[in-house]
C-alpha cells in the first residue's frame, strides 16, 4: 500500500507534467503536450478510490486519499484529459471518437465544465451524432451565451439537424406514397 507521502509525491509529479503539457500546449507544441498529459495521467493511475487498480487483484490495497489529495488528483485529470481533447481538435488528423471520449470522462465528474461541453459538442458534431452534440452545445450556450465558437455551432448543429430530418421526411414520404 502507498504511503500518504507517496500518494502526494505521485499526484505533484502528475501536477508538474500537466503544467509542462500547458506549456508545449502553449508553444503549438502538440505531440509534445499530450505525452506529458499522458504522463501525467499515468502517474495518477491506480490512486482514484472510484476506479479499479489492476494491483488490487494481487492483494494491494488502495491508499486512503485526504479530502485535498482526492480533491487534486480529481481536478488534474479532468484538466489532463479536457487538455488531451484540445491537443486532439487542433491535431492534422483529428480522432473525434476519443475527443469525445476524453470529454465524456470530464463532464462525468464536473458536469457544467463548458469547455468539455464545448469539445465533446464539437466532436458529435463532426462524427454525425447530431441530437447528441445539440445537446451539449446547448449546455454549453447556457452557460457561456456570447461564446462565439459555441453559437456558430450551435447553428451549425441546427441546420444541420434541419437538413437530416427533411431527408428523413423524404425518404418515408417516398415510402409511403402510391
Amino acid at each position: 500500500m502507498a504511503t500518504q507521502n507517496q500518494v502526494d509525491i505521485r499526484i505533484q509529479q502528475a501536477v508538474q507534467y500537466k503544467a509542462e503539457g500547458n506549456q508545449r500546449y502553449k508553444q503549438k507544441r502538440l505531440r509534445e503536450a499530450i505525452s506529458r498529459y499522458h504522463w501525467a495521467l499515468m502517474h495518477l493511475r491506480g490512486l482514484d478510490p472510484s476506479e479499479p487498480s489492476p494491483l488490487e487483484a494481487f492483494g494491494e490495497e488502495k491508499a486512503e486519499l485526504s479530502p485535498q489529495q482526492a480533491e487534486l488528483l480529481q481536478s488534474t485529470e479532468c484538466d489532463c484529459y479536457n487538455n488531451l481533447a484540445a491537443c486532439l481538435l487542433l491535431s492534422e488528423k483529428v480522432n473525434y471518437e476519443r475527443v469525445r471520449d476524453y470529454c465524456l470522462k470530464v463532464l462525468a465528474r464536473q458536469a457544467s465544465n463548458t469547455k468539455a461541453l464545448y469539445r465533446v459538442g464539437v466532436a458529435l458534431y463532426n462524427i454525425g451524432d447530431y441530437d447528441q452534440a445539440l445537446h451539449y452545445l446547448s449546455e454549453a450556450a447556457k452557460l457561456c451565451p456570447d461564446d462565439p465558437h459555441v453559437k456558430r455551432y450551435l447553428q451549425e448543429t441546427g441546420r444541420r439537424l434541419c437538413q437530416y430530418h427533411q431527408k428523413e421526411r423524404m425518404m418515408y414520404k417516398g415510402m409511403f406514397a402510391k
